[in-house]
């Protein structure tokens, strides 16, 4: 339980949140706070808590059995759920990603949310043959990851992290048909890919075991356009829709907040380095893509910069509160 001393650390938003909670029903993802999040995985969920969140999807600090029945404990009394962060088995050895199944099921979590590549496709490749012999070892993770979440009975969510297209994703997708497997559905990455969002959204929602919520803003450069997070209806993006979409097909899939506060990721898609993972090298949706970058030519985009870590850790709250405030008014959530 979060004590007085733990409460007093918070920014004083997070104060103001946690005398008075009102429980959405939105989760937080851990990767919105990098300045004050707590490490073990009970403190993050009492956190969010007092932020007013309906869930909490997070890495595991410990599977002691103590520890796993606490947090179990704890989110039953809030009435909120979990969804745990994974990594992909990626060696032959895959003992510890399936300990990592059993102690989400220990803490009763929705699914396992797990991504294939760490980075950015565009920046962590230069080769096509590079980016082959990535999706050939991504596979082979995938193939050891079904049958454990079958055996028990633990969904993976895999989560479009700036890697696949639409297109390649929902070829994976079919390949390892399964009902434990599907998508973490992060609203705003695909962008970065030149997927036209709505479509994205439309096309991966009945394979939507998870979420990230994310509203997305964009600004041309020289190179190609910046990509930013924001708060929910600053954005170029329909979250209201955006949630509909998702409730419509899956019904029961949960809706968890991924609002990272950061300066804008560039998107270089103007450069022959951009391309040279894709096998088709004049893609259709390039123009597209350019067009609504250049409509939101009017806005400009939030550039926080290098603050203190207690400047850095309101920031991050402020945007949480934003999105939550919008979440509950807006979306029904």
């Amino acid at each position: 339980m979060m004590t007085r001393r733990d409460a007093l650390a918070l920014p004083a938003t997070l104060l103001t949140a946690h005398a008075a909670p009102a429980l959405s029903r939105m989760g937080i993802a851990a990767t919105c706070f990098s300045a004050q999040r707590p490490k073990d995985t009970l403190e993050f969920l009492e956190f969010c808590r007092s932020l007013g969140a309906g869930g909490v999807q997070a890495p595991l600090s410990s599977t002691s059995p103590e520890h796993l029945a606490g947090l179990r404990r704890r989110a039953e009394q809030h009435g909120m759920y979990i969804e745990v962060m994974a990594g992909l088995p990626r060696g032959e050895d895959a003992e510890t990603f399936e300990r990592t199944l059993i102690a989400a099921g220990e803490v009763g979590a929705r699914c396992a949310r797990v991504a294939c590549l760490g980075g950015r496709r565009y920046e962590m490749f230069s080769r096509l043959d590079e980016w082959k012999q990535f999706a050939a070892g991504s596979r082979k993770a995938i193939a050891r990851t079904l049958p454990l979440a079958e055996k028990h009975r633990m969904p993976v969510a895999i989560e479009n992290h700036k890697d696949w297209t639409l297109e390649e994703l929902l070829a994976l997708l079919k390949e390892y048909s399964s009902e434990y497997i599907g998508v973490c559905l992060d609203t705003g990455n695909n962008i970065a890919l030149l997927d036209e969002p709505m479509e994205f959204v439309e096309r991966l929602s009945p394979y939507a075991l998870s979420t990230h919520l994310k509203d997305m803003a964009v600004e041309e450069y020289s190179e190609g356009f910046l990509l930013a997070e924001v708060p929910f209806g600053e954005g170029m993006l329909d979250m209201p829709r955006i949630a509909e979409i998702i409730r419509r097909a899956r019904p029961g899939t949960k809706m968890t907040l991924e609002m990272i506060t950061r300066d804008p990721l560039r998107i270089p898609c103007l450069t022959e380095k951009y391309w040279a993972t894709f096998a088709d090298t004049s893609p259709q949706r390039l123009p597209a893509m350019l067009r609504t970058v250049r409509a939101q030519a009017a806005k400009r985009i939030p550039r926080p910069g290098t603050v203190p870590p207690e400047i850095q850790a309101n920031r991050e709250a402020d945007n949480v509160a934003a999105c939550l405030r919008y979440a509950r008014e807006r979306m029904g959530l």
